[in-house]
């Protein structure tokens, strides 16, 4: 402990420095009302025959199915409607148009960066519990009275299955609501150390300016977070949704402000890219982007902001998730069955159209005969059709173009000497954007089957020889630039320890035992690194700080009568 005796008086009642205990619950910085938040995910429904929830969205999906909502632009209270029309279809019926929406022009996207900066002062002024407030009622409401708006958005708009978008857009989306909220609140609980003299303090504040959102099409849960989480520690957001998945996110954008979200906090700003792109880069206001999309995109939206560096009032915060290719890597001694059921869903479930689905896969020659054979059966009696068809396993690809890449690496496999497709291979965009699961085998390690993020309903094996296992464990880091997702399975427990060791740097998500895909919020916090992205862990208690800009203060209870220190003396 400091001797101050003769060098500082107390300034708070002027009795000497032996009373300073008086001032330590004054500090400035005010507490908040912590509130119970239990640490539950939310249960996933099992959408099984006559269950009721089957029944709410059967109901559902009928209403919505007949009509094609109209979606504006909204900046602040305004809604705003252009000339540059745009719909969404159903992607298993691409006859069905579901919204109608607009793409913002660049005045526009100008607009709405006005009025998030204007907003974001006053919404930062809102104590911490009020937003914590706000976030737990959008959270119950996504839980029970839209549950099934959701579902039904996101099975009609993005082709997802019932049980796919109960896990998507109603547990995932609830989770990150509720799980950031307990976050928040539990990091106010810690207080810097505080000394005799004085009382230290952290407050957490928004970024000045204005966060850009930009989410994608797969997951309607990303869009949620990727707005909502940055706009719960006190910024103002632009987000721009996936055309591809405008009617999900604008139901999500009702619900929270339904819930008690300020107008202006989150702007729905749907645009063209490079037009949404161009005009937040060249903004001195833009304090950071959350994206989440493709690498090229990311790469693009980083080089301008290293090019407008000196114009930003702050150096942007830049969050990416960008996808993977994804691995299982199978060691002689796994369970054969296990393997392939897991590797069905990971690689197959939503048509491959995750940023975690296996997209390679790594067999030793002695249970190839067995996989193989299985694999091939469990792969050809999958059903694909409509959506909302409750007997299918998987839908439609997205869009024309993803159904043109996706189909454009089947064809060169038919074609290169290097690779067999063993099932699947078909294909079909006639009334919806359909490919079938696809199953290729490969001689080359190394090629682009192997290297290159597909994001589709395709899944490459290569075999390799029992005695040659070090090498090709090898091969799973050296391949491709990726790092997001990765699963082993054995029944050594002892090679379990050396793999994971092994592979410590080729996946952010690693799983033993267990298929590629599935993180769930507070329990596997999902991000990648390398080419992968800035692996930030949404899901977890580090994500909602990436949004915060934390301010310390000290508070000093005595008074500096001598510049001069002891050892002057």
């Amino acid at each position: 402990m400091f001797n101050i005796k003769y060098t500082f008086n107390c300034f708070v009642n002027k009795c000497g420095t032996r009373c300073l205990s008086h001032v330590k619950n004054l500090s400035i910085v005010q507490d908040i009302n912590l509130k119970e938040i239990p640490l539950v995910n939310e249960p996933i429904l099992s959408y099984k025959k006559n269950s009721r929830e089957r029944d709410d969205l059967i109901e559902t999906l009928k209403h919505k199915s007949t009509e094609c909502q109209d979606i504006p632009i909204v900046i602040g209270d305004e809604e705003i409607r252009t000339d540059n029309i745009k719909y969404q279809v159903m992607p298993h019926d691409h006859s069905k148009k579901i919204a109608k929406y607009y793409h913002a022009s660049t005045d526009i996207i100008k607009k709405a960066i006005d009025n998030s900066v204007k907003s974001q002062r006053t919404w930062d002024a809102v104590p911490l519990d009020k937003r914590i407030d706000i976030w737990m009622r959008a959270a119950d409401l996504m839980a029970t009275k839209y549950r099934q708006e959701l579902n039904s958005a996101t099975i009609l708009g993005q082709s997802k299955t019932a049980i796919q978008a109960e896990i998507d857009s109603a547990a995932e989306l609830v989770d990150f609501f509720r799980f950031n909220a307990y976050f928040l609140q539990e990091s106010l609980k810690y207080r810097p150390i505080s000394p005799k003299e004085s009382i230290n303090s952290m407050r957490h504040r928004g970024h000045d300016g204005f966060i850009a959102a930009i989410s994608p099409f797969n997951f309607t849960a990303i869009g949620g977070n990727l707005a909502y989480t940055p706009a719960l520690m006190g910024n103002s957001v632009l987000w721009k949704p996936s055309d591809t998945a405008i009617l999900s996110g604008w139901t999500i954008f009702k619900i929270c402000r339904e819930a008690g979200v300020p107008a202006g906090v989150v702007n729905f700003i749907p645009a063209a890219g490079p037009d949404f792109g161009d005009t937040i880069t060249q903004s001195p206001y833009l304090s950071g982007i959350n994206f989440t999309g493709s690498p090229a995109t990311f790469n693009h939206l980083w080089s301008q902001v290293g090019a407008n560096i000196q114009t930003y009032i702050n150096y942007p915060k830049l969050s990416g998730e960008c996808g993977g290719k994804n691995y299982h890597f199978v060691h002689p001694s796994a369970n054969t069955e296990h393997v392939v059921l897991s590797t069905i869903r990971s690689a197959f479930e939503y048509s491959g159209q995750k940023c975690s689905a296996c997209s390679r896969m790594y067999v030793p020659e002695s249970l190839w005969p067995t996989i193989r054979d299985r694999l091939v059966s469990v792969t050809e009696e999958l059903k694909l059709g409509p959506a909302d068809d409750f007997t299918v396993f998987s839908s439609a690809v997205i869009d024309a173009a993803a159904f043109k890449r996706i189909t454009s690496y089947i064809n060169y496999a038919k074609t290169s000497p290097n690779n067999r497709i063993i099932a699947g291979g078909t294909y079909d965009d006639s009334v919806g954007y359909f490919v079938r699961p696809t199953v290729i085998v490969t001689t080359d390690p190394m090629d682009k089957l192997m290297q290159e993020e597909i994001f589709g309903p395709v899944l490459t094996i290569y075999v390799y020889q029992d005695r040659d296992l070090d090498s090709a464990m090898n091969l799973v880091e050296k391949t491709t630039p990726y790092a997001l997702t990765g699963s082993i399975f054995t029944q050594d427990r002892e090679w379990a320890v050396a793999a994971l060791e092994q592979f410590k740097y080729t996946a952010g998500n690693f799983y033993v035992n267990d298929k590629s895909t599935g993180a769930v919020v507070g329990q596997q916090p999902f991000g990648g690194h390398r080419k992968s992205g800035t692996n930030d862990k949404s899901g977890g208690p580090v994500y909602v700080h990436r949004w915060s800009s934390p301010q310390t203060i000290k508070e000093t209870f005595v008074t500096l009568n001598n510049y001069k220190y002891e050892y002057m003396h």
